[in-house]
């Protein structure tokens, strides 16, 4: 996630995740909350000034401090959690189906579910999540797509295909892409990957 000059991270594996404010020019660590190790990191999304994320399978997600990353609260959710992302007003989630929630980012109700649909067909595996200019990009779990999705129908728009980017540096089947992020006042796209030691700003072409 972009905020004001600033990558923020949310890791995984457990006994490893952490939340981390990044310094985009070196890729220094500034700041890092650890999570307590029977939790696995997943998706981040800042709103308003808090950063929201979520873990894996523990049902749990977490608020904190955007300045200082103080917890400032916690909520539950069903299922499992993977991406998030916010269209300005509420939080947008994955939970690895073909489906997207929709959650009030203060009483973290679901207010709206939608399934993900290209050409009629369901795209499951709908992993990291970040809203780009009113639509939904969406990486595909162990794939080198986007989706980009609309967020009012469903439907995918079109895909990125981002097939080769890692080259020689992919070390194994795990090493898949895992990382969106965007600066609207720059109009910067970042994309990263589980284990990945690049950070790529990419531009993208249209066929």
């Amino acid at each position: 996630m972009y905020n004001e000059g600033y990558i923020y991270e949310s890791t995984g594996q457990y006994g490893k995740s952490s939340l981390r404010k990044v310094d985009l020019a070196t890729g220094d660590v500034l700041n890092q909350v650890d999570l307590d190790s029977n939790l696995f990191g997943e998706g981040l999304t800042i709103l308003e000034n808090r950063a929201y994320q979520l873990t894996w399978l523990s049902g749990t997600g977490f608020v904190y401090s955007i300045n200082t990353l103080g917890l400032l609260g916690s909520f539950t959710y069903s299922g499992e959690g993977w991406g998030l992302t916010t269209d300005g007003i509420d939080l947008i989630m994955s939970d690895g189906s073909s489906h997207l929630r929709f959650i009030d980012p203060e009483t973290f109700e679901e207010i709206q579910n939608i399934e993900v649909l290209d050409n009629g067909t369901p795209v499951g595996l709908l992993n990291e999540l970040e809203y780009i200019n009113g639509e939904i990009y969406a990486n595909i779990w162990h794939s080198d797509m986007i989706a980009r999705i609309s967020p009012a129908s469903g439907e995918v728009l079109g895909w990125i295909d981002l097939s080769g980017l890692l080259g020689d540096d992919a070390m194994g089947s795990e090493d898949v892409l895992n990382g969106i992020a965007y600066d609207s006042e720059g109009d910067r796209l970042f994309v990263t990957g589980k284990l990945w030691p690049k950070l790529y700003e990419i531009v993208l072409v249209p066929e």
